[in-house]
């Protein structure tokens, strides 16, 4: 099924052709009747098989060789010679290893790799001009249709594992620097509300990464994702400025439909000049015109995107949001202090 995928190669697995094998299964009713454990009878067919140390012998530099007894090779290969050896004695009677077990001729693998103490078969393959995410889900849902057997589950590892990894740490990064930012807004502005109109611009910033990546031939990977964490600190910066000149407005006696109308015409050129001057200095990384930057050019594309779209959007849906809320907060001062009982209001006894 992997194999079959596109940009798939090299596909190989670790488990070998199956090697044909001699079982020696214990009659466990037999050795019962004769009185000897099944542990017996292992224990005497692998000192018969794989040999035992029994001593050791000292070379004259001082060294040692072990000295292990086991059969010679004509009788550890001949199933009827071994099922005549003598595995125990019962009643002072050898008892034969054919009298409490049946042997039984199967397949099974040349190699047993474990796992967190389970038995694994590891499918590797490359890509060829093909993403990993793409290839991955591609996996999954050829894995989603397969009838596996009860008992047999599936697992991804290497880059695939290291890719889900890095997914989830850049998203807690991603999480981590909103809210430090909006913890930092709501100090530095006075107001809970807003730092949400500013941060308004996060969202719009996304628009414009994924046509970036499109245009550039770039994918989602780990320096885009870096990219990502860089625009959440750069695209509110223009909001900072609208907003604050705003409230600058306000406070002069401005209503704030006109303070942000002025706020907009005020700080148009600062907002321009401070987003061109990063496009223009992330060009020669998204150009890849160094050698060895085109791995690291899709970080800088992802923010010339991002910037684009933030700068353009943010000089209108910003105000809209900063209004929207500034009507919220007023109806809910409005609603709580009509609620509340006037001061000194009370019932005499």
């Amino acid at each position: 099924m992997i194999a079959a995928i596109p940009g798939v190669v090299d596909v190989s697995q670790s488990a070998e052709e199956a090697q044909p094998l001699l079982d020696f299964v214990i009659r466990r009713d037999l050795a019962a009747d004769f009185g000897i454990p099944p542990a017996a009878v292992g224990t005497a067919l692998r000192a018969l098989i794989d040999g035992e140390e029994v001593s050791s012998v000292r070379r004259a530099d001082g060294g040692s060789d072990p000295v292990v007894l086991r059969l010679p090779e004509t009788l550890r290969s001949d199933p009827a010679m071994l099922g005549a050896l003598p595995v125990a004695q019962a009643g002072g009677l050898a008892v034969s290893l054919d009298q409490v077990t049946r042997r039984e001729g199967t397949l099974g693998p040349a190699v047993i790799e474990r796992e967190a103490r389970e038995r694994v078969i590891t499918i590797t393959a490359g890509l060829d001009g093909r993403v990993l995410g793409d290839a991955l889900a591609d996996i999954d849902r050829g894995l989603a249709v397969l009838d596996l057997p009860a008992g047999i589950t599936t697992a991804m590892g290497g880059d695939a594992e290291e890719l889900g990894d890095t997914v989830a740490s850049m998203a807690m990064a991603l999480g981590m620097a909103v809210i430090c930012i909006y913890l930092v807004l709501a100090s530095q502005f006075a107001s809970f509300l807003q730092p949400l109109a500013i941060m308004a611009a996060l969202p719009l910033a996304l628009i414009g990464v994924g046509p970036a990546l499109l245009l550039s031939g770039s994918t989602m990977n780990i320096y885009s994702m870096i990219g990502l964490v860089m625009l959440m600190g750069l695209v509110v910066k223009n909001s900072i400025l609208l907003v604050d000149n705003a409230n600058q407005h306000r406070r002069a006696g401005l209503p704030l439909a006109e303070a942000l109308i002025r706020a907009g015409s005020t700080r148009f050129r600062p907002i321009i000049m401070t987003t061109l001057a990063m496009i223009f200095g992330m060009l020669p990384l998204a150009l890849a015109i160094h050698p060895g930057s085109a791995q690291s050019a899709s970080m800088a594309q992802a923010v010339i995107g991002g910037l684009i779209s933030s700068t353009v959007l943010t000089l209108v849906v910003v105000p809209v949001v900063l209004t929207w809320l500034d009507a919220l907060g007023t109806w809910v001062v409005r609603h709580l202090t009509a609620a509340a009982p006037p001061h000194g209001a009370g019932t005499s006894p």
